[in-house]
């Protein structure tokens, strides 16, 4: 053990990089064009575990599903999971670590389901405007660029982008809307 207290002798002057010599392809899975999955179904000191790995280069994505340690089929599709998104949602437990947890981190894939039904309606309902308005901010975020999806929401007109403040309550404002055009 040392003797020494305090802070240490010398502080690294920039943080360490992966294969910081080596070109990555940008088609290579982890590159711009193929990220990584969002890590789901665990809990969020497994899912901190994950990322270190993702960040230091340790990480090894699976290349065929493997088996799930409760069911036994092959259907556990993400990396460092040992049993499958639907029975760690029935058990109530971390995918990673099997331990029951209060807080699960990510999404199921039902609710990202009914999302996107949702979000496929309200443009299915929304003027042509609006919908390419719309499609144009999300891809704008998908690509990473934050600032132009600012610069959308934070417009100074009335209502912003949308009036309204969920997708729910825009595709009942433009079904009123269309009832309204239709009586004159």
């Amino acid at each position: 053990m040392s003797a020494r207290n305090g802070p240490p002798k010398h502080q690294n002057q920039y943080a360490w990089k992966p294969n910081s010599g080596h070109k990555k392809n940008d088609n290579e899975l982890g590159g711009k064009s193929r990220p990584y999955s969002e890590v789901t179904g665990v809990c969020p000191r497994c899912k901190e575990q994950i990322e270190w790995k993702r960040r230091y280069g340790k990480y090894k994505a699976l290349v065929e599903p493997t088996k799930c340690q409760k069911c036994t089929k092959r259907a556990v599709r993400q990396a460092y999971h040992r049993i499958c998104a639907g029975c760690a949602k029935d058990l109530n437990v971390c995918a990673k670590c099997c331990c029951s947890k209060s807080q699960i981190v990510g999404r199921d894939l039902a609710e990202v389901e009914a999302e996107q039904k949702a979000l496929e309606e309200a443009i299915k309902n929304a003027r042509e405007r609006d919908r390419r308005t719309l499609l144009r901010a999300m891809n704008n975020g998908k690509a990473g660029s934050k600032k132009v999806a600012a610069k959308i929401g934070n417009k100074s007109e009335e209502g912003g982008l949308f009036p309204a403040a969920s997708i729910d309550e825009y595709a009942e404002l433009t079904d009123q809307n269309d009832s309204d055009d239709d009586e004159f």
